[in-house]
């Protein structure tokens, strides 16, 4: 009596959230309205054609928005990362990296300065 009940609301479920999570690209024969209230008027039987006729088996269905949409496009190919718009001279490569030399050295200077005035502070504190 239990499984009579419990088993096909879950059919129910799952069907819905399928039909809804696919694109319309992938739903077969009727619209996807359609298959909608045809698993709702009739629960188990429009769940078993919508699993059986409706459904595009082959491509994957969208799970959402979750993460890196690559992640779940299995047909496209892999991009190729972005390529420099102009190849930087060893000069500018080397004027770039003293700069960023600079940065650091100056950001570190600033830290051991922060830390000598609150050691001054914590000293007349006491």
């Amino acid at each position: 009596m239990f499984l009579a009940v419990v088993v096909p609301i879950i059919v129910l479920v799952v069907a819905l959230a399928d039909i809804i999570t696919r694109d319309d690209s992938q739903v077969k024969h009727l619209p996807k309205l359609v298959w909608v209230f045809l698993v709702v008027i009739i629960p188990l039987v429009g769940a078993i054609l919508w699993f059986t006729v409706g459904r595009e088996w082959n491509r994957a269905a969208d799970l959402g928005s979750f993460g890196d949409r690559r992640r779940w496009d299995r047909e496209a190919p892999a991009a190729a990362p972005p390529r420099p718009t102009r190849q930087l001279s060893t000069e500018e490569q080397l004027r770039a990296l003293d700069a960023e030399i600079e940065f650091h050295e100056n950001q570190a200077r600033i830290r051991r300065l922060d830390a000598e005035l609150e050691a001054r502070r914590r000293d007349t504190d006491d």
